[in-house]
């Protein structure tokens, strides 16, 4: 456990980190400061193998930053704090390890922002997304502007920025926000069920094909192409590239050593 706001659980190799502010679970300099922790605590633990993030209570994953604490914040601070913001999520965003968010309830601004730097988006049926800064006078400033047009397209996107309206889960899934929307009831276990698939999977293999995608998006296709054969020769040189090919042959299990 990081702290009472920021809890990191172990579930076997998941780990699974709840935001811990009911109803909201507002986003705080102190969640980003626990937050950062709990990553740092996984990146540094090879027997986890997927993170969950979500959110404690009934209401929301996260329903935006702290007003209260941006309300009090000069445009110095409040500058820092989005500098904070930003090397957290685009820790997320790197972490070896494939992440999941299960989203329950309201996803907000920085909420929203926050499922952006997760790999997969599984929504309850509760679940709502939305970009609302636009509606108080200020744009997102955790991301929304630049993961949220490359997840869902610029014109989806700029509909949801500049509208400042809020989408359903059954939208979401529709724009490619979510991956898949469950039953409340059914959410973690869902994640879980994700979670688990993905833990299965040669761990060397999984590092190097997250840096290869999330690389790729942001250079030019020929150099993308040119670091996939790149990336390819570092996968095929491991030894669970090794054991994957001889456990097809031989029809049996894999049994993967993360080597």
């Amino acid at each position: 456990m990081v702290s009472e706001v920021v809890k990191l659980e172990r579930e076997d190799d998941i780990a699974i980190i709840t935001l811990n502010r009911p109803p909201f679970n507002p986003l705080s300099s102190r969640v980003f400061s626990d937050l950062n922790k709990a990553l740092a605590e996984i990146e540094a633990d090879s027997s986890f193998k997927s993170v969950i993030i979500t959110g404690s209570g009934e209401k929301a994953f996260a329903a935006g930053a702290d007003v209260n604490e941006v309300a009090a914040n000069t445009s110095v601070a409040q500058h820092d704090f989005l500098k904070l913001i930003l090397s957290v999520f685009n820790r997320l965003e790197n972490l070896e390890k494939p992440t999941i968010a299960a989203v329950n309830g309201l996803a907000l601004g920085g909420g929203c922002e926050l499922t952006l730097a997760c790999d997969f988006r599984i929504a309850a049926e509760n679940a709502k997304f939305g970009q609302p800064e636009i509606n108080i006078g200020v744009i997102p400033g955790g991301g929304g502007t630049q993961r949220l047009p490359r997840l869902i397209g610029l014109t989806r996107a700029k509909e949801m920025l500049f509208l400042g309206e809020v989408i359903d889960a059954v939208t979401a899934e529709k724009y490619g926000l979510v991956n898949k929307v469950v039953p409340k009831d059914q959410l973690l276990n869902e994640a879980k069920k994700y979670a688990r698939k993905i833990a299965s999977k040669p761990p060397v293999t999984m590092k190097v094909l997250k840096k290869t995608v999330n690389a790729g998006q942001n250079i030019d296709l020929p150099s993308a192409l040119n670091l996939e054969i790149d990336s390819f020769i570092v996968a095929f040189s491991s030894d669970d590239r090794v054991e994957g090919i001889k456990a097809m042959l031989e029809k049996r299990k894999p049994n993967f050593q993360g080597k």
